[in-house]
């Protein structure tokens, strides 16, 4: 089975150009999308087994990852309708 993408780009494509903004405007962002990337980078190399660990701490980082993705799913979200309106 192959693993999936979970870089913000490719799980919100049509906030590209959101993505960037923030990341250049907003500190609070580009910390969080930090922590998000370099944590999608560990839970892959986990998942293609370049690195081993326990499932559980593979739990915990996936749940870890879920949590940043929402907060900037939010802060996404939020930004794009502050434009819209």
């Amino acid at each position: 089975m192959p693993i999936e993408k979970h870089d913000l780009i490719h799980e919100f494509p049509e906030s590209k150009d959101t993505i960037h903004k923030l990341k250049m405007s907003d500190q609070h962002f580009a910390k969080l999308f930090d922590e998000y990337h370099n944590l999608q980078h560990e839970v892959h190399r986990i998942e293609t087994e370049v690195e081993t660990t326990s499932d559980e701490y593979l739990e915990t980082q996936k749940k870890k990852r879920l949590s940043l993705k929402d907060q900037l799913s939010a802060i996404i979200k939020d930004y794009e309708a502050s434009i819209t309106s």
